[in-house]
């Protein structure tokens, strides 16, 4: 226990415990794009993915639990970095050096995007997690069926998109997201140790591709379903 407050009470040790947090999160980010992609290409394999997800033990009983465990763990130690990084600065404001020369747009306001994505979750959670534990829970409907014998999912999900406004609201979201992936893809990786430069221009490469290509397929799966709508 002693190790663990040392570890959390320094520097070097929430830098470290929340780079371990945002690649926990990078993969499953990942995973549950992958998923989600598969909505677009065929109806019945989003159906049949969203159900072993949903009835699975191990992902419900352990993985679902770890995972809102590392969202609020990612999003308390940023702000508990953000408070820290405030007090170290001081409220001097003269000689204030020219920061904007030091640092991206990015790396400055990783708090703001961060509290953007934070809302976004909320309303994500709201949308689809909390409607999944009424379905299953309250209405006791366990069986991922809907009143005519057919996997709910997929029309479940289409119809969270027939909402011009909840799109939009998606779409400004992932923008968000992908400016705080910007930075925070390559600082997870340096704040593990990976600073060596052989591989820094592969982690910098890797984390801009990240930062673009996941986002934009959340802002192309949401728009392709609201077309499919109307």
């Amino acid at each position: 226990m002693s190790w663990v407050k040392n570890t959390f009470s320094s520097s070097i040790g929430r830098k470290f415990s929340m780079a371990l947090s945002a690649l926990f999160l990078l993969i499953f980010l990942l995973q549950h794009f992958a998923i989600n992609l598969t909505s677009v290409i065929s109806e019945d394999l989003f159906n049949n993915l969203s159900h072993f997800m949903g009835t699975n033990f191990i992902i419900q009983g352990i993985m679902q639990p770890v995972l809102i465990f590392g969202v609020i763990f990612h999003f308390a130690m940023g702000f508990v970095l953000e408070m820290k990084n405030k007090v170290a600065r001081g409220p001097v404001k003269y000689a204030k050096p020219n920061v904007a020369a030091n640092s991206s747009w990015m790396s400055r306001n990783m708090i703001y995007s961060g509290l953007v994505i934070l809302a976004f979750l909320g309303l994500h959670f709201y949308d689809f997690w909390i409607h999944e534990i009424t379905v299953k829970y309250i209405d006791g409907n366990m069986s991922g069926l809907d009143a005519h014998g057919n996997f709910r999912y997929f029309e479940e999900l289409v119809a969270k998109f027939d909402d011009p406004i909840r799109v939009g609201i998606y779409c400004v979201s992932f923008i968000f997201l992908a400016l705080h992936l910007m930075h925070g893809f390559q600082s997870a990786f340096q704040s593990i140790g990976a600073r060596n430069p052989k591989y820094l221009p592969l982690i910098q490469g890797l984390g801009k591709a990240y930062a673009i290509i996941i986002p934009v397929g959340f802002v192309f799966i949401a728009i392709y379903h609201y077309m499919s709508n109307h």
